[in-house]
């Protein structure tokens, strides 16, 4: 089978179920913004460490799972689970937690992990938008739509974390300097 069907040269594609749609319709806008969400989780998964790097992955297939309940909307096995919100939740809280995230307005691109993960957030923003009104106008599954919102939260707290650690990784390598500096001056 070729990866090229010539169909979205009418401006049209199909969904799951066999029903073709503009490609400017609303449920395609948000089935190429969760793929452009999943494409910046992967690049931020770039500098990730292994542990982060696999909680990127689990979240990019739940990206697949909700992606497929679009396309699919009546096939009840893509329906979202709200274990998979609540455990997002759980992650926030642990992760703000553990060190002390600024409550002010805060300017994006400290460093290049926190710079990745914020794009990543604003497009979670987008395809909740867009995941509003696809429920409008088509129906969707509410849990999925939830957990959307979610994952911004522990985007941006994830990029705070990663600001905070770039930030004392830099005052450390100070500090060694300093001791250096003066140990060779003994």
């Amino acid at each position: 089978m070729k990866i090229y069907t010539k169909t979205g040269d009418k401006g049209t594609t199909s969904l799951m179920n066999g029903i073709s749609v503009s490609k400017s319709d609303d449920r395609i806008e948000l089935l190429g913004t969760i793929d452009e969400l999943s494409s910046h989780i992967g690049l931020a998964k770039v500098l990730a460490n292994d542990d982060f790097k696999d909680t990127l992955s689990h979240i990019q297939k739940n990206l697949i799972q909700i992606m497929a309940g679009i396309a699919d909307p009546r096939d009840l096995n893509y329906r979202f689970s709200s274990s998979e919100t609540a455990s997002l939740e759980q992650a926030i809280d642990e992760i703000e937690q553990s060190f002390p995230r600024p409550k002010e307005f805060i300017l994006y691109g400290s460093c290049e992990q926190s710079a990745r993960l914020d794009v990543a957030r604003a497009v979670a923003r987008r395809a909740e938008r867009r995941f509003r009104k696809v429920s409008q106008y088509y129906g969707a599954d509410a849990k999925a739509a939830q957990y959307i919102n979610r994952l911004s939260d522990y985007l941006y707290i994830c990029a705070r974390y990663a600001d905070y650690k770039a930030e004392h990784k830099k005052e450390d390598k100070i500090q060694d300097n300093v001791i250096r500096n003066i140990l060779k001056d003994m």
